[in-house]
């Protein structure tokens, strides 16, 4: 494998796990806000400001460090969430806070500016390139104290319109605030209660089980036989390129005929042209050890002296 090929993988490697960085990152969205805070969530000062929360909808954990939030649309790295802080990796559907308190100064997630109230809020957030628009919402000015701007799933957006996917919430029974927790508390398990309504016995789950483990041992042996006869002509194709330039070699240095074949050539000349009388003769026939036989060589012409 020549550098070129190497330097080729390697690149397609970096870009392959740049493209998988960058499609995790998308799955981070802002997920709820609040703009003014009087008696609600405190900060770990003891603090209570406006919050912002962002949540992880991909079900693998996602390192936002390096992305950036901002309420200028002119100013997209406004406030970019520092490097080397081991809780700014967001575990799998889950959620984290920034308290926007224009006090960078306190740590990690408080960030440089303040959200107005009484006014509409853009917040964006946006990748580590500073131009890739990951999320954006506009929190209206009709919010209230205390009250929070918050998705009515969490992580769930509204292909047509996404301010349909948002709602006020006053912190009442029914529409109750949730930093850094889900939007809707989960209480059961709709496939689980499925499950139960529909195969008591657990019969299906049993079938379906034994289903999944048999065709992915289908789906190995298929593939580990792929694999081995594959191995198997790599290997033969490099015994044939060993072996084939010798016995090429071989047919193209093949020796001279046999003396037997040479005497019958012979004999099979004489009774044709029958040019000599009647004689007892021994016709002899050397092999010499050189394959070629010139014309010139006149050794090869001659015969030993008959013996006496």
């Amino acid at each position: 494998m020549n550098r070129k090929t190497v330097a080729l993988l390697l690149g397609c490697f970096l870009l392959c796990v740049a493209s998988v960085s960058a499609q995790g990152r998308r799955a981070i969205c802002i997920n709820e806000v609040m703009v003014q805070n009087d008696s609600n969530y405190m900060d770990d000062y003891g603090l209570r400001h406006g919050w912002i929360e962002l949540f992880n909808s991909s079900f693998a954990p996602i390192e936002i460090s390096s992305m950036y939030l901002t309420n200028d649309k002119n100013n997209p790295k406004k406030y970019p969430v520092p490097r080397m802080d081991v809780n700014t990796e967001i575990p799998a559907r889950q959620h984290i806070v920034f308290w926007a308190d224009n006090e960078p100064n306190k740590g990690t997630f408080h960030i440089n500016f303040k959200l107005e109230p009484g006014k509409d809020n853009w917040i964006g957030l946006y990748d580590a390139d500073g131009k890739t628009l990951i999320d954006e919402v506009l929190v209206p000015a009709s919010l209230g104290a205390n009250q929070s701007y918050a998705r009515k799933q969490d992580g769930v957006k509204d292909a047509e319109n996404d301010a349909n996917a948002w709602e006020v919430r006053d912190g009442s029974d029914e529409k109750y605030i949730t930093p850094e927790s889900n939007n809707i508390i989960i209480d059961s398990n709709e496939k689980i209660e499925m499950f139960v309504e529909h195969d008591k016995y657990g019969i299906g789950m049993t079938v379906i089980s034994m289903l999944i483990v048999f065709v992915c041992l289908l789906i190995l042996s298929l593939a580990f036989r792929a694999i081995g006869k594959f191995n198997s002509r790599l290997a033969q194709r490099k015994r044939e390129e060993a072996t084939g330039a010798l016995e090429s070699d071989a047919e193209v240095k093949r020796g001279p005929d046999s003396g037997e074949e040479i005497a019958a050539v012979c004999m099979a000349l004489h009774e044709h042209l029958n040019m000599h009388d009647h004689e007892d003769f021994v016709l002899t026939i050397n092999k010499v050890k050189r394959a070629y036989s010139p014309w010139n060589s006149k050794i090869y012409s001659l015969r030993e002296l008959p013996h006496k």
